[in-house]
């Protein structure tokens, strides 16, 4: 069989292995990018950030329109076209796919192949190719960015349901009337709020004692309390272990503390993490070697155990966010590539690197830095700034007054550790005060800054002040 070699092979065309990819072609290598989809974008532009959050904009337009008495505008009742909401998605996700597509096949050097890559050795990969056939390819470096897919759980009957992930319940064509969510993490929750807010009667069911465990409590109470109160019905502490098909739908199982009970709904939607795309690749072949949880093992500078080949993005096991993936490309970017052309070994690791976060609710949970719990944990000696959103001058102006602020500073250095922003355009508020710590600013800083007014950021002065 023939083989066709190159200086470079990307596998996945994700956050990461697409720059990448332009990067080390405009360097002057020969590059093959290998993507097992039909369409060009990874996770996020297909499945994940861009399809989810089109969706989301339609659900608070939803929502909105139901407030319009409060804001003296009269409406008639609302309801949700999912067919219209399904189309907007699709055109959204199109257009950034086929951008993506022009974006890679526009430099010179790089060859698109699709089709799904496994490896046959040392930095070389039998291609199965979509249009039927195969191809042998190697290359001096090889470049994993095959992402994650949902993490199925082992219920007793789940062969028997037809059962729905974050990428079938894009394409219904019709709101459930009772949409089952099994497990209350960002999908659970981002999904679960979008379809009550569609018209569904949603019910999350959480094995764990609270949703967002990660979080201090205060803000996850808050959070769980946000979302039952847009009629969410939330279960926490109950362990799903089995499913069947109803005449109306799926029965779950559940264990919790007052035993063994039924959950029955129209739809059921697998939320309960995600698992890496590693197992299918062949990569005993090439000597890479897999974490305990089956993701591909790498170092600081995002090396595998095999010489000449990286994982970048999900599949790595770091922080399944979007933006974690492009800083793992520009690690790869700058050891490798230096002035646009291949320079060798450089020192960026992913040591110490900032992981801010955006739990896409309404309102949203915008994250950075250390929690109090944490911050207390390390050793701190801490004050906490809180705020409810009920004195934001902006937020009691647009009636959105849900949720509250807190930060999180060493009463020593004066310096930020961290912040949870629960309110609308949290996300957008706490990458301010990402911006201020990365600046090393102390806290005094934001409290006495003028901002424009009346902004979200503004509510930085207040939330400051509640230091003094």
């Amino acid at each position: 069989m023939a083989m066709d070699s190159f200086d470079d092979l990307v596998i996945g065309t994700g956050q990461a292995g697409k720059p990448l990819a332009g990067a080390l072609a405009d360097a002057g290598r020969r590059v093959a990018v290998v993507e097992a989809r039909a369409r060009v974008g990874g996770t996020c532009v297909l499945t994940g950030c861009t399809p989810t959050k089109t969706m989301v904009a339609s659900a608070r337009v939803a929502h909105l329109a139901r407030r319009g008495a409060e804001y003296g505008v009269r409406t008639g009742p609302v309801a949700v076209d999912l067919e219209v909401v399904r189309g907007r998605k699709r055109a959204v996700v199109d257009s950034f796919s086929s951008g993506s597509r022009s974006g890679l096949e526009r430099h010179d050097g790089l060859e698109l192949v699709f089709g799904h890559a496994r490896f046959v050795g040392p930095r070389r990969v039998e291609v199965a190719l979509r249009a039927g056939g195969t191809r042998t390819l190697e290359a001096r470096r090889v470049f994993l960015n095959t992402g994650t897919r949902t993490r199925v759980l082992p219920l007793d009957g789940l062969a028997e349901v037809e059962w729905l992930d974050n990428e079938s319940i894009m394409e219904l064509p019709r709101v459930p009337d009772h949409l089952v969510v099994l497990g209350g993490g960002f999908i659970g929750l981002e999904f679960g709020q979008m379809f009550r807010r569609f018209g569904a009667r949603v019910t999350v069911v959480e094995a764990g004692g609270g949703l967002a465990p990660r979080e201090d409590d205060d803000v996850a109470e808050e959070l769980t309390e946000l979302l039952r109160y847009d009629g969410l019905r939330i279960l926490t502490g109950h362990r799903a272990t089995a499913v069947e098909r109803t005449g109306q739908g799926v029965r779950l199982t559940v264990e919790g503390g007052e035993g063994q009970t039924t959950v029955e709904g129209s739809d059921l939607l697998m939320a309960v993490g995600r698992v890496p795309n590693a197992d299918d690749l062949g990569l005993d072949a090439a000597g890479i070697e897999r974490t305990e949880r089956g993701f591909v093992r790498v170092n600081a500078r995002l090396e595998t155990t095999a010489v000449g080949v990286w994982a970048l993005g999900d599949v790595n096991g770091g922080p399944p966010f979007t933006h974690v993936a492009y800083d793992d490309y520009r690690i790869v970017q700058r050891n490798l590539i230096r002035d646009g052309a291949p320079f060798g070994q450089g020192e960026s690791t992913r040591e110490g690197r900032p992981v801010p976060y955006t739990l896409f609710t309404d309102p949203q949970l915008g994250r950075i830095g250390l929690t109090e719990r944490e911050a207390r944990e390390r050793g701190h000696t801490v004050r906490v700034a809180r705020l409810d959103m009920s004195r934001v001058a902006r937020a009691v102006e647009t009636d959105e007054t849900r949720g509250f602020m807190k930060a999180v500073v060493d009463a020593h250095t004066h310096r930020i550790l961290g912040a949870a922003i629960l309110g609308v355009e949290g996300g957008e508020v706490a990458t301010m005060i990402q911006t201020a710590m990365m600046g090393d600013l102390p806290w005094q800083t934001l409290r006495d800054a003028v901002f424009s007014h009346p902004t979200w950021g503004e509510s930085l002065n207040n939330l400051f002040a509640t230091l003094d």
